[in-house]
Formats: structure tokens, sequence, C-alpha cells
């Protein structure tokens, strides 16, 4: 029977491109230098990508690019747990409960408007002192390991979304820092002080980051945001949160 290494090239890329990315990498690549290089090759991800409809596949990118591509689209989700408050508390951190304390209520919400997306159902609300809440998202146990942060830098997209009561004031506060192993700061985004007067709107409003070029060293993303009311009534009159994100992406 025909050995392997005798096979044409474009048969053992269709053979490879059916083994799971993971043992491609980890396994198959150190079998011997012809399957080293159709690793670490263009042809087998466009292949993968093409056969597991990922987009982009037509776009003309280096070796290494179609590799990291293919692993962060298949990677791609939201980082924070419990975005919409669906689990209460849980998974939120560092959490400072000023006047009456962090609440959820469902959506619209009194004096409140409805959500852009009918997927999301419930929101955090802070109170007359400030509220804050974090959560800190280790990079390497979410899949995303060393060289991949440090050689590709992806971007790394923050969003969040926040609302008033149309009869209260508030205010509303993001900061978002990436961290080396022993959590210095590498690269912060902090928002400024939102003030959403009285009789506003109460529209939902969508504020993003995008981190890219920040160098080699970062493990963790800390995502904190927060507010209160204006007016310091007793209850939960302050800013509205829900739906945040943190994703990597190519």
């Amino acid at each position: 029977s025909p050995r392997m290494e005798s096979l044409p090239e474009a048969v053992l890329i269709r053979i490879l491109a059916s083994i799971p990315a993971v043992d491609l990498v980890l396994v198959c690549r150190l079998v011997c230098c012809q399957w080293k290089n159709l690793v670490d090759g263009a042809a087998l991800w466009i292949l993968k990508c093409q056969q597991e409809g990922l987009t982009g596949a037509e776009s003309q990118e280096d070796a290494e690019n179609w590799q990291n591509f293919y692993f962060l689209r298949k990677k791609r989700k939201n980082l924070i747990k419990n975005p919409c408050g669906e689990e209460d508390l849980q998974h939120w951190g560092e959490v400072d409960n000023g006047g009456d304390g962090w609440k959820i209520e469902e959506l619209p919400g009194d004096f409140g408007k409805e959500f852009p997306s009918e997927e999301v159902h419930k929101y955090f609300v802070t109170s007359y002192e400030w509220c804050r809440k974090a959560q800190v998202i280790d990079l390497r146990a979410e899949g995303y390991w060393e060289e991949l942060m440090d050689t590709t830098q992806p971007k790394v997209v923050v969003k969040d979304w926040y609302a008033g009561r149309s009869d209260a004031g508030c205010l509303y506060e993001l900061c978002v820092k990436l961290l080396s192993e022993n959590e210095d700061v590498l690269a912060e985004y902090k928002s400024e002080t939102i003030d959403i007067p009285q009789d506003n709107d109460a529209n939902w409003t969508e504020i993003s980051h995008t981190f890219s070029n920040y160098g080699p060293g970062v493990r963790f993303v800390r995502f904190e945001h927060g507010g209160q009311d204006t007016l310091f009534w007793k209850g939960w009159y302050g800013v509205r949160v829900t739906n945040s994100s943190v994703t990597v992406e190519p």
C-alpha cells in the first residue's frame, strides 16, 4: 500500500483537513517536516475555513494569519459571563453595593425603553450611591494561548449598553484594562463619566472600544462598569446596564 508521504500534496491536505485543528498543531505538526510545512502553510487552513463556513476564506493572507484566523473565528464568543443578569450577580466580583445596591429588573422597567435586541430580557440597575462590579477574564483559560496573544495581538473588542430612567438623572462609567501575568496594566480604556440628565429619552446607548497593537504579555482582561443616580432617591433610580461583552477577534 502507498505510504502517506507518497500521496500528492493536495490529497494529503484534504486528509489533514479532517483532523481537529488542535491535533493538527499539537500532534500532526510534529510527525515529519512535510506535515509541519503543511500545517504551517496557508492551503490547509484555507480549506478548513471553507469546509466549516468561516468567512474570509477568499482573501489573500499569509500562512500565519490563516491559522490564527481559523482559531480566532472558531473561538469567537462573549467572554463576559452573565452579561444580562439572568443569573443574578453570579460571575461578577469586586461588587460595590452603594445605596441600596445592585438590582436586576425585567425590561423595559419603569420609565424605561425596550432593548434593541429581543434576546435581552433583563438589566442591572444602580442606586443612589456608586455601584460597581467587575469581571476578570483569564485569556489562557478561555483558549487564547501566549504565542497567539503576544505575536498576533488579536483585537480585543469591548462593548457595553447603558440607559437611564426617563424620570431620573444618572451617571455611568466603564473601565477596561489589559493585564499581564502579574496583573500589571498594559493597556487601559476608561470612559468619561457620562451624565444622563433627568427627563431623558431612556433610550439604550452602546459604548465600545477596540484594543489593538497593545504589545506582548496580555494574559487577563479586567472589565468594570457602574454608576448611580444623581437625585439620591432611595431605591433603584440609577443607570441601567446590560449586554456587556468582551470578544477576541481576527
